[in-house]
């Protein structure tokens, strides 16, 4: 291609050099840069890529997108722009054909259940007989790969990838979760979202490197609304009336036990030997009895939040409601209150909860379900702040029934130390314990050893399938011992 051609989005101005210039790629990372590739300059937070201009121009590169005055040879095109980010996403997304466009996108944004809810959306369409890829925090799914991605929101160049991968893949929909930095760097810059999802805010990802202020953190999550053609908002969201209005979408509501567009009530807790998770009622544009395979108050938030907007994006095609209405009963999310087993004997649930507030929050909903015992496993990272060692062991010695302490991602300290911290914060309570530094050992010990109607949380790892000792990662998923641990014992 042209340079100029896949300058249609963008207000620029040509330094020198000729738009005719060809180019075959759009690089960003100065190790990339070769002949044929157009180098688009971006200030960081660490480095202004400006300084990295010598070493692609030696590499061969002949076309540069800048931000300030640059002395280069003749031969080289040089195009200004405003804003270096939005131009890389304006180019990304022309190199690639413009793929968003050729797909139904969902983007998905909030402070909690950003995840959650986008795995739900994602089973609720493909419930419905749609192809669905998604990219989040547990990375990106096209089909049957999924790919690691660095950050909840990928850099816009990849996510133009992605949607790229989609289309090829034959995808229908695409669904990701939109994170307020994204927002803020244009890593989702000139994509018009078909339907935004706002489910909730609160102070978060404030401080060095990320949002100077509550006030500028939620003005950038509220963007959003701004690049989307049909907004759902939670109606009990914090700062609701801040969040929409700017608004320039068409706007619907949804909230559990509110007045709403979509409104959800009559919760129950289920716990049976067959199946834990939440039930509730949903009026409005879709009614009818909701089953969610996932524990919790807040599961039934997500749900709600998830059964909204898709109502809204398969409005057209006339699904049956009853397609909706039974799409979440099996919800499986990797390590986000992940059922990994349920017998008469006991319910086992994996999550990733890896503080005292995140573990406080699914000790608190899982004691909802009234488990004869709650017995959570448990442990630490090493090189991680202790003071979240002592305050874990508190909360489990508070909360939890019995525990079992063992090893997390001990990295380069001792397993054994660790531990000890944590044992500093279970001495502060009555709670009853034992240590298994071995963390296999440890979920075989708890299984093995369940009570009638025990509920067993694994927490602190969740979807993550490694553990990192000494700098080495070592293959280890906790649900899969889950199920070892259960074939063991059948």
């Amino acid at each position: 291609m042209k340079i100029g051609d896949w300058l249609g989005r963008l207000s620029y101005e040509l330094v020198q050099g000729s738009l005719d210039t060809y180019v075959e790629d759009v690089i960003y990372d100065s190790r990339k840069a070769r002949e044929n590739t157009a180098f688009v300059c971006i200030r960081g937070s660490a480095r202004d890529s400006h300084e990295f201009i010598p070493d692609v121009l030696l590499k061969g590169c002949r076309v540069l997108v800048v931000e300030e005055n640059v002395t280069v040879p003749e031969d080289v095109t040089v195009i200004r722009v405003e804003n270096g980010r939005m131009a890389l996403a304006e180019l990304s997304a022309a190199r690639f054909g413009y793929p968003a466009q050729k797909l139904t996108t969902i983007g998905i944004t909030g402070t909690k259940g950003k995840t959650t809810t986008s795995y739900m959306v994602k089973a609720i369409l493909e419930a419905a007989g749609k192809k669905v890829g998604l990219i989040g925090t547990n990375g990106a799914v096209i089909g049957t790969e999924k790919f690691p991605t660095s950050n909840t929101t990928p850099e816009s160049y990849v996510v133009q990838e992605y949607f790229a991968k989609m289309v090829e893949a034959g995808c229908d929909c695409m669904v990701m979760e939109v994170s307020s930095q994204a927002l803020m760097l244009h890593r989702v810059g000139g994509i018009c979202f078909d339907y935004g999802l706002f489910t909730n805010i609160s102070p978060d990802h404030i401080g060095p490197k990320e949002h100077e202020s509550f006030e500028e953190y939620l003005y950038y999550k509220s963007q959003l609304l701004t690049v989307c053609k049909t907004g759902v908002v939670n109606r009990l969201t914090d700062h609701y009336e801040e969040v929409v209005k700017d608004a320039s979408c068409r706007l619907y509501t949804y909230g559990l036990e509110t007045e709403a567009d979509f409104t959800g009530d009559s919760i129950h807790y289920a716990n049976d030997h067959e199946f834990v998770g939440i039930e509730f009622d949903i009026h409005g544009k879709v009614n009818g009895r909701v089953r969610v395979g996932m524990p919790g108050k807040f599961n039934a938030d997500n749900a709600l939040a998830a059964l909204s907007v898709c109502s809204l994006a398969l409005e057209k095609d006339g699904i049956r409601e009853e397609t909706l209405l039974d799409s979440l009963e099996n919800i499986r999310v990797d390590g986000r209150m992940e059922i990994a087993h349920v017998s008469k004997k006991c319910s086992v649930i994996v999550d990733y909860a890896h503080n005292a507030v995140s573990m406080e929050s699914l000790l608190t909903t899982l004691r909802d379900y009234n488990p004869k015992r709650l017995v959570c496993v448990f442990g630490c990272g090493g090189n991680r702040a202790k003071d979240r060692r002592y305050s874990m062991g508190e909360i489990g010695g508070k909360m939890a029934d019995f525990c079992i302490i063992t090893a997390d991602n001990p990295r380069f300290e001792k397993n054994e130390d660790i531990i000890k911290d944590i044992e500093v914060g279970l001495g502060k309570t009555d709670g009853d314990y034992i240590v298994i530094p071995d963390r296999r050992e440890a979920i075989f010990h708890a299984i093995h050893y369940a009570e009638e109607g025990d509920m067993i949380a694994i927490i602190g790892k969740g979807h993550e399938d490694y553990q990192e000792i000494e700098g080495v990662r070592h293959h280890f998923l906790d649900r899969e011992v889950v199920e070892e641990a259960v074939k063991e014992i059948k």
